[in-house]
């Protein structure tokens, strides 16, 4: 079998090369965006507007209430069918990702804000401060620290959901393992190379991640 692993990988290595930056890419740019998104929609949340407030908590519920691989399907089947111009599978693939990683940021940053001593509102408002410049230049900087551990936990986690790309052959580290899989026929020592891939990365960015999260606490009390 280690025979057939290293020739697989002599082989087919630049493909499952090609698979992991499909899946980093696709994993970083999912974080990203759901950042933003998700830093939106916890400031609705927390909007006196009660409307906008129920409208953002129906979206957090249908998030959690279904199946990812579920909603994959639907923004694949249905994005293609309202937009104006042709989209990819990928595009509809990443836009599913964003939608469903924001609605668990959204909580991680609604969590952050509220670990906030309430003080500091209190005393920017009697400062004079707006309540944006008091958000932007007071609070979020120090809810910061508390959502960048979990957002480094969404950006592991996104690397392992990517994997449902490959039910629609978007190109990433399982889809690549498919392809050598239906060429070679050897599926155990294909799979191999992409769970050694995918446990090394994962390991590797935990790893850092508490690293990061160690420094950050020695920092906070040498503060």
């Amino acid at each position: 079998m280690l025979e057939d692993i290293g020739k697989l990988w002599a082989r087919y290595g630049p493909l499952y090369m090609e698979g992991l930056w499909g899946t980093l890419w696709m994993s970083l740019l999912t974080v990203l965006v759901a950042t933003v998104i998700g830093t939106a929609v916890a400031l609705i949340r927390n909007a006196r507007f009660r409307p906008t407030r129920f409208l953002m908590k129906c979206y957090i519920e249908v998030v959690r209430g279904t199946p990812i691989l579920l909603q994959l399907y639907f923004f694949w089947l249905f994005l293609p069918k309202i937009m104006p111009f042709e989209v990819s599978d990928t595009v509809s693939i990443v836009t599913a990702l964003i939608f469903n990683s924001g609605a668990y940021v959204a909580e991680v940053v609604r969590a952050g804000i509220q670990a906030v001593d309430h003080g500091q509102t209190e005393a920017g408002l009697s400062l004079g401060l707006g309540r944006w410049h008091l958000f932007s230049r007071i609070i979020y900087p120090q809810a910061l620290k508390n959502i960048l551990p979990a957002l480094g936990n969404e950006f592991i986690m996104m690397i392992k959901e990517t994997s449902l790309a490959s039910v629609f052959f978007v190109s990433e580290l399982t889809t690549s393992y498919k392809t050598v899989q239906s060429v070679t026929f050897k599926s155990i020592p294909s799979l191999t190379i992409a769970g050694v891939i995918y446990f090394a990365m994962t390991f590797l960015l935990t790893r850092l991640l508490g690293i990061l999260e160690r420094r950050m606490k020695s920092n906070e009390r040498k503060a």
